[in-house]
């Protein structure tokens, strides 16, 4: 790759495979190199130690963009959405404040992420019910009190105790159980080419979670899922009800039976719909933008 330019990512899983098998030969960075790399793009503004920086954390990138699979989203696009908030990092990155680079560029790189996944609208999807809804909100909670956290799938026993708990079926549990486990998926296999094989887990960068860091993962998770419960807030009683039926059902209410339900127009609906869409991704990109400027800010003020 020549100098100054990213690696780039073609589609599909072969695609992937490649970027990840390139991105493994950028070396990291001992923390005198990465000070110094920091500080002549801080004070002289230069590029190749710039491109340094973020290159010796693609891998940083595409380890937490793997914990976002669960999304159904092309991964391509994930990861390409986590290495723009990577360089915005390192345009903000002071390394006198005395961490390293991948600390504070986990924050600007998992607000990226979000608000990728936000603007395309391919949240995890739930269904209309009450039940089913109480179940999105709480399941993560449910699973803490079991002591049932780890990623996989639930006992039996654990699931039926659920499934009693909020009043769902253990069908449900189980299916949106595995749609809110991403994680699971870096144990996927892959294949790096020159005849190597293995797990997606193998290729990134080892660096183990501390209980704080396991604790902040489950943390954000509630987090985005008070979010959407906040933005869903914002509807009054008929657009939510549309816009549940039409955006979030596992199988989409027709414009057609949505008329019939309100006595009103099928373009009225689609004119509710649109609008109450608008107003719910509006409130969920504002938070996550408020998110992103809160957590660096959170993270310099405990390093004075």
């Amino acid at each position: 790759m020549a100098q100054g330019r990213m690696p780039a990512i073609a589609s599909g899983e072969a695609g992937l495979s490649r970027y990840m098998d390139e991105i493994r030969r950028f070396p990291m960075l001992q923390p005198q190199e990465e000070y110094m790399l920091a500080k002549r793009f801080q004070e002289h503004g230069d590029v190749n130690a710039a491109h340094k920086l973020v290159t010796s954390h693609l891998r940083l990138v595409a380890k937490i963009a793997m914990g976002y699979r669960g999304y159904g989203l092309p991964m391509g696009e994930v990861v390409s959405e986590g290495n723009v908030g990577l360089m915005q990092a390192v345009k903000k990155f002071e390394p006198e404040r005395g961490f390293r680079l991948a600390t504070y560029a986990m924050w600007w790189i998992k607000a990226s992420i979000q608000e990728y996944i936000l603007r395309s609208w391919s949240l995890v999807k739930m269904g209309t019910t009450v039940n089913q809804k109480r179940l999105f909100f709480n399941l993560r909670k449910a699973k803490s009190k079991l002591q049932a956290l780890g990623e996989g799938d639930l006992k039996p026993e654990h699931v039926k105790e659920i499934a009693t708990n909020l009043n769902v079926t253990e069908q449900d549990v189980i299916s949106m159980n595995r749609r809110l486990s991403g994680d699971a998926s870096l144990n996927a296999p892959i294949k790096a080419g020159e005849g190597e094989s293995g797990e997606w887990q193998d290729w990134l960068v080892d660096e183990s979670d501390n209980a704080e860091a396991i604790l902040v993962r489950e943390d954000e998770m509630d987090s985005r899922r008070a979010m959407l419960g906040d933005a869903l807030d914002t509807l009054n009683d008929r657009e939510r009800r549309i816009f549940l039926a039409r955006r979030l059902a596992e199988e989409p209410v027709t414009l057609e039976d949505l008329s019939a339900e309100f006595n009103i127009s099928r373009e009225r609906v689609r004119q509710i719909e649109v609008r109450a869409f608008e107003k719910v991704q509006g409130h969920m990109v504002a938070a996550a933008k408020k998110a992103a400027l809160d957590g660096p800010a959170r993270m310099l003020e405990h390093a004075r």
